[in-house]
């Protein structure tokens, strides 16, 4: 029987990890001057690489970071730095050029992952999957992070009506916030996992 509590509880966490109301404008940002068919493709891939990584990690991911032997906090740096990287083209208007993106399904990096399947999420879920016993905790928390990831594709997916009432003026501005939010997540990110090395996180 599944677990109701957990359930929220899980789902809760997600949500205010993967957060979708925020992730809306960068994600307007990043797949700004592309067909609108091409940005519902863009919106599905983005939940479903999320959901891909969340799901590898939640069943295999103590075991693939004592392999590399990559501690937590380094991987929360890392998310931070590759984020950042994304903030900063955005902040300098390099995400606006066509030649810039192209050729890059942004929909995997930096949406899929790490903005939506970022260190918190990953291990967020490392540790519900880990703390869970038997089937009905075990499948609470398997529905809840696939509740998670339809809630994020809803938000993507009608996020391009936005598009249309903000013309292109408006998109430009929402960029550059997106940066600048998207900025601050990686240094705080950064700064998690710095945090992390001094108390000795593994």
């Amino acid at each position: 029987m599944l677990d109701v509590t957990l359930f929220g509880s899980v789902f809760v966490t997600l949500f205010v990890i993967m957060d979708p109301p925020g992730i809306t404008p960068i994600f307007l940002a990043l797949t700004s001057g592309r067909a609108t068919k091409v940005q519902r493709r863009m919106a599905w891939q983005a939940a479903s690489v999320a959901f891909g990584v969340i799901t590898v990690f939640g069943l295999f991911g103590h075991q693939i970071l004592d392999y590399l032997h990559v501690s937590v906090p380094a991987l929360r740096i890392a998310g931070g730095l590759l984020l950042l990287l994304i903030a900063l083209d955005l902040l300098t208007g390099k995400m606006d050029e066509p030649t810039q993106t192209k050729d890059v399904n942004v929909a995997l990096v930096p949406l899929g992952m790490p903005l939506l399947a970022g260190p918190g999420a990953i291990v967020t879920v490392i540790l519900a999957v880990q703390n869970a016993h038997g089937f009905g905790e075990q499948a609470s928390v398997w529905l809840a992070i696939a509740a998670m990831h339809v809630v994020l594709w809803l938000v993507m997916r009608y996020s391009l009506a936005i598009i249309r009432l903000i013309k292109e003026g408006g998109v430009v501005l929402v960029t550059r916030l997106s940066g600048m939010l998207l900025s601050a997540i990686a240094v705080q990110q950064v700064a998690n996992g710095v945090l992390g090395f001094v108390h000795g996180e593994g």
